[in-house]
């Protein structure tokens, strides 16, 4: 486990479950400070719990916020400040992607409900959190982002609807532009893209989705949360930073592009 020469304080969305939770006790191990939060009353009782209980209840913040109220965001991070400081750490993980019985709906049968409401999760809430620590990142001279995208946001999806695909190719552009704007001031972006990870998003490695999926990857497997939070936790260090603009896939070989 690598230990971080300086400590930090990291906000991770989405950081109640899955690749969030186990980037947060990556992060944790490494001797930064966390805060987490997501939707899920019951989700963020469990992994503040968690935390706690592993590193102690003065390393970690775990708060039920949804992305789809600034004020809510902009309190949040008001809230992480005041209780450790300014964040130099962030990652975008929070994501939905509605499927019905059948699977996601063609785009001639996609509400526009549920196109707006995806992009507001799952992009617009990025946007929001990345304006929260900006300012203060650009004052320190320091800072690492993090978005986590999606093998389906890289190439042809075929599982994942147009709203999820759209959201998640749309953050690799919103990367860039950090990376065009804030580099000047120690701060990198870059962006995760994981395949077929077994979390609580995906359901259980034996539906017939995933079952087909393992025949797609050369690997053999699923992935495991923790080996995406594995190349998190190295793009949140201070050894990555000269990594600024990359897309690091994290899918097993099913995605392997020139």
């Amino acid at each position: 486990m690598m230990v971080a020469r300086r400590a930090h304080v990291a906000v991770i969305s989405g950081g109640t479950t899955g690749i969030g939770l186990a980037t947060a006790f990556r992060l944790l191990k490494a001797g930064h400070r966390v805060a987490v939060f997501s939707h899920g009353e019951a989700s963020v009782a469990a992994a503040g719990a968690a935390l706690a209980e592993t590193f102690g209840p003065g390393m970690s913040l775990a708060r039920q916020v949804d992305l789809r109220e600034p004020a809510a965001v902009r309190n949040f991070f008001r809230e992480v400040a005041d209780v450790f400081s300014a964040p130099e750490i962030l990652v975008c993980n929070a994501g939905i992607s509605p499927k019905g019985t059948d699977g996601p709906a063609d785009v001639s049968d996609l509400s526009l409900e549920e196109w707006n409401d995806v992009l507001t999760v799952n992009l617009t809430g990025s946007m929001l959190c990345c304006q929260a620590v900006l300012p203060a990142m650009k004052e320190k001279g320091y800072g690492r982002i993090i978005f986590v995208g999606s093998l389906a946001g890289r190439t042809r999806p075929r599982i994942a609807g147009a709203s999820y695909v759209a959201s998640k190719a749309a953050l690799s552009g919103l990367s860039r532009v950090l990376v065009s704007q804030y580099s000047q001031y120690g701060i990198t972006s870059n962006v995760v893209a994981p395949g077929r990870i077994l979390t609580p998003l995906i359901g259980s490695a034996e539906t017939k989705t995933n079952i087909d999926a393992l025949a797609r990857i050369p690997a053999g497997r699923l992935g495991d949360p923790d080996e995406v939070a594995a190349v998190i936790a190295f793009l949140a260090s201070e050894d990555a930073g000269f990594v600024n603009g990359a897309i690091i896939d994290v899918n097993g070989g099913e995605f392997a592009p020139s």
